[in-house]
């Protein structure tokens, strides 16, 4: 395993992300995470990454109980986030801030990052110190590193490096499909991470699963290479670039875990004829006209409709991709038996604004309407 160029404490390149944690009987499956954890620490990783409102506060006592309470504090890293969900002002932050070390069952977090930064809430942790307390909190050995988890175009990150330049670390949003897509902006946002000499960690190297379950011609296209699977091309792809610290995996199951470390373990960047069928599935997306939803569910929570919006869209996207049929029953008898349907929306606007791909979430679900309630 190749030493971290960024942080020596981080051991390889590879991260396991906790927002897709394995359920069983809608609660995460807590022996099935401990063997993954267990396997992930014992192939010589060590980097985990949450944040409170992932599993709707349960992934931190997840981690708690799974890893903290399972490991020496030296042999994990720990990164957590400050969102703007839970904080209207300053004096919210450190409360907040404490309650999240207790919950996680540590006494300081290796990376703290403010949280799905863009135009619109900047001006709230501004407002509010949120920058300047965790600079603070890291002079008191609370914090060991500072970072920003960003979600924007890339003007708007510069101006976060340009207002903050003790930032150390940025994740970013990185595959693909997304690379050169002008609404992400990844490319750009990359860049910039570059110019400002910022080390890069990548979430959604397989954009929320998209990049396994693949339409049959970009399958075809990967399989004639007879090497990994589906996801092994998406997380080699986004860990290829030069400041790259470490690429996450928000994995759900311990198969996904074992392929995943099958080839991060000792990783190796893809090859002329690998890079070549990347682009080949590149182009085959581009003519799908499928909905980019990574599937955060950051939307969800604030819906007043309680509309399952990240599974409408799945189902959309599996019906025009792959001409699935069974998707007309999962949305009428599955997805929307308990919550609203597409039709349902009123149009508040709420979930656009938590959107963090800035999806036109409100004329989507009219698209989603019309073909699933016809």
């Amino acid at each position: 395993m190749k030493t971290n160029p960024f942080f020596p404490e981080i051991h390889g390149n590879f991260g396991f992300g906790c927002m897709r944690l394995p359920m069983t009987n809608g609660k995460i499956d807590y022996d099935q995470f401990c063997r993954m954890a267990d396997a992930f620490i014992d192939a010589g990783f060590n980097y985990f990454d949450t944040a409170h409102g992932y599993h709707s506060g349960k992934s931190e006592t997840a981690i708690r109980d799974c890893v903290v309470k399972r490991y020496d504090r030296s042999r994990f890293l720990l990164t957590n986030k400050l969102t703007d969900f839970y904080f209207k002002k300053e004096s919210d932050i450190r409360p907040f801030f404490e309650k999240q070390l207790k919950l996680c069952g540590v006494d300081y977090f290796d990376f703290y990052l403010m949280h799905a930064q863009d135009n619109r809430n900047y001006e709230l942790f501004r407002k509010c110190r949120a920058y300047e307390i965790a600079f603070e909190l890291k002079k008191e050995g609370k914090i060991r590193h500072v970072g920003i988890f960003f979600h924007d175009k890339a003007d708007v990150l510069e101006r976060i490096l340009t207002d903050y330049p003790e930032i150390e670390v940025v994740q970013i949003q990185l595959n693909y499909v997304d690379y050169e897509d002008k609404g992400v902006d990844s490319k750009n946002v990359y860049e910039v991470c570059e110019r400002f000499n910022k080390p890069v960690v990548v979430m959604e190297p397989i954009k929320g699963g998209s990049l396994i379950n693949l339409p049959d011609a970009a399958k075809s296209v990967f399989d004639a290479l007879h090497g990994g699977s589906y996801a092994s091309y998406a997380l080699r792809f986004a860990a290829g670039f030069p400041n790259i610290s470490t690429v996450l995996s928000g994995m759900s199951s311990m198969e996904q875990m074992e392929d995943n470390l099958s080839f991060m373990t000792d990783y190796q960047p893809l090859n002329d004829a690998e890079q070549a069928a990347v682009k080949k599935v590149c182009d085959i997306f581009k003519q799908q006209n499928l909905i980019p939803c990574t599937a955060c569910r950051y939307c969800v929570d604030g819906c007043p409709k309680k509309i399952l919006i990240p599974d409408l869209f799945s189902c959309l996207n599996a019906k025009e991709a792959f001409n699935d049929w069974n998707q007309d029953f999962y949305y009428n008898s599955v997805l929307t038996s308990r919550n609203g349907k597409a039709s349902d929306c009123i149009r508040c606007g709420k979930c656009e604004n938590a959107c963090p791909q800035h999806l036109p979430i409100r004329e989507l679900l009219t698209r989603v309407a019309a073909k699933f309630e016809r």
